[in-house]
């Protein structure tokens, strides 16, 4: 898997791209020999953001890499480029690994290579992605989905978390987290790592839930139900949990578990609290609760959490 291939055209992001000819395009051959053969592939100039930029070959040379990455793209409302999507498509039938960078992810989707499997992309694209392409599982709550040979990243920092998967898989955990260590970021988050992302709160003052979350979020301590919940919104149960989808997308518990796990994630970033403490805090109740749900939602237990992002708060 030496041959890296990143597809280049008009309308992509430069923090996706940058990113990965950094990871796969820097000479690293003091950390593993033979390291990437990384050469940039597209129909002529691109223009990326406010640069322009030559490709070293056309997009047939896709067919030949042994991994395929497709940065992410400004307009998600316009289909992607017919031929980009014809050559990734076809890189894959070749036997290309293929993996999106972000909103890359609707250039995969639209060759067919997402149907029927789980992928990813920035949590502000997952409804779009969903819409244009039904068959494809949308996920909005992780870094980055492997599907063996397709792989899907959401934004940004999850964009290297997923080219850092790749190398781990190429040549181990040592070299990766070498690489990381050279571009001073963390070594590994796995790709279930929510993204934690916030939940919507109703935009409108005369939202029937406008003044209720609010309150709400002042007694995340209290062990409130849907019950106490409907009977403070002055409504029946059935019709808060209807407000609730139609504000937040989810249901009133769901929302209050989301609410308690963001509160905890500020929690072990921002003080010395024990789990027990935070769990308190956070109406979980006992520690046990909470490292049940906060491992189960954020994909990483509080501990481990706290080690990871205590430090980046602090910087």
């Amino acid at each position: 898997m030496n041959t890296i291939a990143l597809a280049v055209t008009d309308g992509m992001r430069h923090f996706e791209l940058s990113m990965a000819y950094e990871v796969f395009g820097a000479d690293r051959t003091d950390l593993a020999d033979p390291w990437y053969e990384t050469s940039l592939c597209g129909t002529g100039a691109a223009r990326i953001g406010r640069f322009h930029l030559d490709p070293d070959h056309g997009l047939d040379r896709l067919a030949r890499a042994d991994t395929v990455i497709v940065p992410a793209f400004t307009d998600t409302d316009r289909d992607p480029p017919a031929d980009l999507v014809d050559a990734v498509r076809a890189a894959h039938e070749a036997g290309a690994r293929v993996a999106s960078l972000c909103t890359g992810a609707f250039v995969l989707a639209a060759a067919g290579l997402l149907d029927g499997l789980c992928a990813t992309t920035h949590w502000a694209h997952a409804d779009a992605l969903a819409a244009r392409y039904p068959a494809v599982k949308v996920d909005p709550d992780v870094l980055y989905v492997d599907n063996g040979s397709v792989l899907t990243s959401a934004g940004k920092a999850a964009a290297m978390d997923l080219c850092l998967h790749l190398v781990r898989l190429d040549h181990g955990s040592s070299v990766a987290n070498a690489v990381a260590r050279n571009l001073v970021v963390q070594p590994h988050r796995a790709g279930g790592q929510a993204q934690f992302v916030t939940t919507p709160l109703p935009a409108r003052e005369d939202h029937p839930l406008a003044d209720l979350l609010p309150w709400v979020l002042q007694r995340l301590d209290h062990p409130l139900t849907v019950e106490d919940l409907a009977r403070r919104a002055n409504m029946s149960s059935r019709n808060l949990s209807r407000h609730f989808r139609s504000a937040t997308g989810t249901t009133p518990l769901q929302w209050l578990l989301t609410q308690r796990i963001r509160h905890a994630q500020e929690l072990l970033e921002t003080t010395d609290d024990s789990v027990e403490t935070v769990a308190t805090a956070t109406g979980m109740g006992t520690a046990t609760t909470l490292r049940r749900h906060f491992n189960r939602t954020v994909g990483l237990p509080p501990d481990t959490y706290r080690r990871a992002f205590r430090s980046r708060a602090g910087m």
